[in-house]
């Protein structure tokens, strides 16, 4: 069976603050761990009200610490936002503490607006140097050269993960041509899916002659014990993208039980298309599209993402999923 993983957004639901996303984030991911999932990725974002991640090394290590043996990481972190010697530093701690168990997920976007941008005392051309900025982690995080003068310690000789992840065919280019595990972000972006796994794959350069090609990608999955219910909770996360296009942000909307009365004929199809690899239904219904979607793409592996409201139902959610790690 196709190995399943987890991406956590450290949800905040209206009405909790951020200590308790960061609580719900540790219980989701020892629901996951109990379950069989293969890894946990948490993504940055910055100066968003809906979301505790912006620390995002510090909350993988309160995850990891939480756990035993399950692959935690970041889905991703945004290069451009930090010095690569930073990550390095952060990651090579991170893996001192907890050996063997860390995934480090890198981005090209800086994951917010201009203005935090500028309070993060970065370049807002940032993402213009990811390659050049992507050598230089690797730099960093291999074994020093004789006389190197800067040197990431902890970091240096970890021979980290590194997994590249993006939406378009620029950045399956880059990860295949550094020989790098790639993750396709279609819970954000369904488009080009299937031409991205096909470049990855022919344009695949083994690194060192040892790297082999691993795709793996994230879409959103809402199940539940009946169809009804799973479409109730998915209405969270579409009354997410109402808001933002209304430009509300804020915390986790809880769920409606009538988007139609809600949203505008355009919203909705904005929102349907963007939603158009999401999976929603019954435990049976989703596993067997669950198992389509990896027949389909050849996945190694697929993430999963889903801003549940109730943090219960979707750890719910991931136990009805749960039968297809079996084995894995």
């Amino acid at each position: 069976m196709t190995p399943l993983s987890i991406l956590d957004l450290c949800p905040i639901a209206e009405g909790e603050t951020a200590a308790d996303a960061l609580r719900r984030s540790r219980e989701l991911a020892q629901a996951a761990e109990r379950l069989g999932y293969h890894r946990f990725w948490v993504s940055e974002h910055h100066n968003m009200g809906g979301t505790a991640s912006a620390a995002t090394a510090v909350v993988i290590s309160h995850v990891a610490a939480s756990t035993r043996s399950m692959r935690i990481g970041s889905g991703g972190v945004m290069l451009p936002n930090h010095a690569p010697l930073v990550v390095a530093e952060q990651f090579g701690t991170l893996e001192a503490l907890y050996p063997g168990r860390i995934d480090l997920g890198l981005g090209r976007s800086p994951g917010t607006d201009e203005f935090t941008v500028r309070a993060l005392r970065r370049d807002p051309r940032g993402s213009e140097r990811f390659a050049a900025d992507l050598q230089e982690l690797q730099v960093f995080l291999g074994k020093a050269s004789p006389g190197q003068p800067v040197r990431a310690i902890p970091g240096e000789s970890t021979d980290l993960p590194i997994w590249i992840l993006g939406s378009s065919p620029s950045s399956a280019r880059l990860a295949a041509q550094n020989g790098l595990a790639f993750a396709f972000a279609a819970h954000v972006t369904p488009n080009g899916l299937l031409e991205a796994i096909e470049l990855y794959r022919s344009s695949f350069i083994a690194r060192d002659g040892r790297s082999t090609p691993r795709f793996m990608p994230c879409i959103n999955v809402f199940a539940a014990d009946t169809d009804a219910e799973a479409r109730y909770h998915f209405s969270s996360a579409q009354m997410g993208l109402i808001n933002f296009f209304r430009g509300k942000r804020g915390p986790v909307h809880p769920p409606v039980d009538d988007i139609e009365a809600i949203w505008t004929p355009q919203e909705k199809a904005m929102i349907e298309h963007m939603h158009r690899l999401t999976i929603v239904g019954s435990g049976q219904a989703v596993r067997e599209r669950l198992e389509a979607f990896a027949a389909a793409t050849g996945a190694d592996e697929i993430m999963i993402a889903g801003n549940f409201f109730d943090a219960g139902a979707r750890i719910r959610s991931l136990e009805l999923i749960g039968a297809m790690n079996a084995g894995t």
